[in-house]
């Protein structure tokens, strides 16, 4: 199979962005006298978009659907003036990225995260490197349903399974399923490596370069 096209996620693997993310929500459940969580916790409240997050980091005694919507937004606010304070791209993935553009590999970005945030970030941190860039803008099409993952390889003319898929998390995986794409776990995101293979990893990447390395396995002639 020769790849033409890459999907990347954007939280955990393209950005670490879990300090912004839990400096905003802590800053909503600090103004609530809310107990608030480290960093660690974070990692596992991560990945089904942000309001589900918000979900995971309110009390028991106030998780209505009514307070989750009122945080969701004050959380909103509050990471969306703060969103790349401490954002930024993981070791590599730059370079990554200039060695599958000079190869003609098409790169674009989706995520769970709002379309607003997503946009903003990756052109932030990544200008002019990915078309199209698509975040959550219906809570149905939120991954691992594959309906705008195969949105996207219409936009970049390519079939769904030219495609690699590349994320740090099970629910990655399952979209990259479900869009008859190739899946691609990355190892330093906020998932741990079992739950990648468990959920259909054909590679776990333990740097960003090593995704050279499975192009090349593949049949794509790319030079290191």
């Amino acid at each position: 199979m020769k790849f033409k096209g890459v999907i990347f996620d954007l939280d955990g693997t393209l950005v670490n962005s879990l300090e912004d993310i839990a400096d905003a929500m802590n800053s909503v459940l600090q103004g609530r006298n809310y107990p608030t969580h480290d960093y660690d916790a974070y990692q596992y409240f991560i990945g089904s978009g942000l309001r589900n997050l918000v979900s995971k980091s309110l009390p028991e005694t106030h998780n209505d659907e009514k307070h989750i919507d009122h945080c969701y937004q004050l959380m909103i606010e509050e990471y969306r003036d703060n969103c790349t304070n401490k954002t930024k791209p993981y070791d590599g993935i730059i370079e990554l990225l200039d060695h599958l553009i000079s190869h003609n590999i098409k790169l674009s970005v989706f995520s769970n995260k709002s379309d607003e945030l997503t946009k903003k970030i990756t052109t932030a941190l990544f200008p002019n490197y990915f078309n199209p860039i698509v975040g959550l803008s219906i809570e149905s099409l939120k991954k691992p349903n594959p309906s705008e993952a195969i949105e996207i390889s219409k936009s970049l003319g390519l079939k769904t399974e030219e495609l690699i898929f590349v994320g740090d998390s099970g629910i990655d995986m399952q979209t990259a399923a479900n869009a008859n794409m190739f899946a691609v776990g990355v190892s330093w995101g906020y998932r741990p490596e079992e739950e990648l293979t468990a959920n259909g990893a054909k590679y776990i990447l333990n740097h960003p370069l090593d995704l050279i390395k499975v192009l090349q396995a593949e049949g794509v002639k790319i030079l290191t």
